[in-house]
């Protein structure tokens, strides 16, 4: 078979299975919703950097651009932007400076999930490229201190010139597999944007957003992810909380791993906060998480908070 038509024929595959895991999961009327969020043209989005500037002066700035734009009750820092703008805005000396941060708006929800006091010590266990790791600093005026955790050397890298670019200082960075970081070091708060299938931001008419998509990733992906959830637990200060999340619709990856490394008397759910009801969600079996419906402007996703008691 000529490589075109066999890759043809592997992406169909691919959606195959998807789909019938969608309706395995959801019932068809809700896997019918997420297929058609999948079937969007998505906007493009950013949100600003409260290190250099602020939102009100970014809008003003996209105004001049003639950039359309809309920004979010959610989050005052977020922008989504017609996708034809996008290009126009990496020129600007804003983007470049570090000014704003281009990333889905569904990304920028585990940061939001959880409050930053003064000094309070946190991990983000697989940071690369640094889209949360940066909001994170942005959010607490740089007044806590962050561990960046990658795996990968070249993501490592990439993870410092966007901290660099942004304005992170004081950030520490760890070129390493965060299962085999020190079992003696304890944080207040610790995020897992755990590695997954990207089921969330698959979309259909666009074979390179699922390429990588197979039923084996979506196993491999969640025996990593109840690994890295559990030492995340483990390195918690007592009073802790971790954020896990994945760009994955599939409970397999969400809530089955969250109800496996939960344990009764030693962790529990939190709510997550009540403006985040606003977004597009879906029904999840773990009420206190967030799982987002993809749409034109959001990737689906799910994030869920865990205090350590």
């Amino acid at each position: 078979m000529p490589g075109a038509e066999m890759e043809k024929k592997d992406g169909s595959e691919r959606i195959s299975f998807l789909c019938r895991e969608l309706e395995r999961c959801y019932g068809k009327q809700t896997a019918d919703r997420i297929l058609a969020g999948m079937s969007s043209r998505r906007r493009s989005s950013f949100r600003v950097n409260r290190l250099k500037t602020d939102a009100d002066k970014m809008e003003e700035r996209l105004k001049e651009l003639g950039i359309g734009y809309s920004r979010k009750d959610w989050f005052s820092d977020a922008f989504a932007i017609d996708p034809a703008g996008e290009s126009a805005l990496r020129e600007t000396p804003e983007y470049v400076s570090g000014e704003i941060y281009m990333q889905n708006l569904s990304s920028m929800i585990p940061p939001l999930m959880t409050d930053y006091p003064e000094g309070t010590d946190v991990l983000d266990m697989c940071a690369a490229p640094g889209g949360k790791t940066t909001e994170i600093v942005s959010l607490s005026g740089g007044t806590v201190g962050v561990t960046a955790c990658e795996k990968d050397r070249i993501r490592a890298d990439r993870l410092r010139y966007n901290l660099s670019r942004q304005g992170c200082t004081g950030v520490n960075v760890i070129n390493g597999d965060a299962r085999k970081l020190d079992s003696m070091l304890r944080f207040d708060r610790v995020f897992l944007d755990a590695p997954c299938s990207g089921s969330g931001t698959v979309l259909t008419g666009e074979p390179e957003t699922y390429k990588a998509f197979s039923e084996e990733l979506v196993r491999n992906s969640a025996v990593l992810q109840l690994q890295l959830l559990k030492k995340g637990i483990s390195l918690l200060k007592r009073g802790g909380i971790l954020i896990y999340s994945t760009c994955s619709l599939l409970p397999s990856e969400n809530e089955e791993i969250v109800r496996a490394a939960v344990r009764k008397g030693e962790t529990e759910m939190i709510q997550a906060p009540e403006i985040l009801r606003t977004l597009p969600l879906l029904e999840s079996s773990v009420p206190e998480a967030v799982l987002i419906c993809p749409d034109e402007e959001h990737e689906g996703f799910f994030a869920a908070a865990i205090r350590k008691l």
